[in-house]
């Protein structure tokens, strides 16, 4: 499922970017997500399946697809914001449109809007079969020069 897309050098390096810096988290890496592209305004990442994504009924868990929505919202959402501004999401809504059974799964955010303390975004996340699995909308505060860590 893979996308072949002709990347501009500054795309390149963003995607480079983000993907060193996805190493650095552990839940990222315990989850198995993996940037696939990012430039600005969007992001995609990708993610195999295995079985500790599953639930009780052998579907990928709705908190796996949550995070992994998240997580690609968050990139698009850095991807627009001036360096150095901190963002950490506010609101998370997402539909489950069909179950998750296995394979390449692909998710697919991009802004919305880029205000000077939000971010708003939508997320896709779409089967190997091509059809829409879940579908989020997600809102993220912005502050320049704060830190989440202070």
């Amino acid at each position: 499922m893979k996308t072949k897309t002709k990347q501009s050098a500054d795309e390149r390096w963003a995607t480079e970017l983000v993907r060193e810096r996805m190493k650095e988290s552990q839940v990222i890496a315990h989850l198995g997500f993996d940037v696939e592209k990012v430039e600005k305004g969007r992001a995609i990442f990708l993610l195999d399946v295995r079985a500790h994504h599953k639930q009780l009924h052998g579907v990928v868990h709705g908190g796996i697809l949550a995070a992994l929505a998240d997580t690609t919202a968050a990139i698009a959402a850095y991807s627009v914001v001036p360096r150095g501004t901190e963002i950490a999401t506010v609101e998370l809504k997402i539909n489950y449109l069909e179950p998750v059974r296995g394979g390449r799964i692909k998710s697919e955010a991009r802004v919305l809007r880029a205000g000077r303390n939000f971010v708003v975004t939508e997320c896709e996340i779409w089967n190997e079969d091509k059809s829409m699995a879940a579908k989020a909308l997600l809102t993220f505060g912005a502050a320049a020069g704060h830190s989440i860590h202070e």
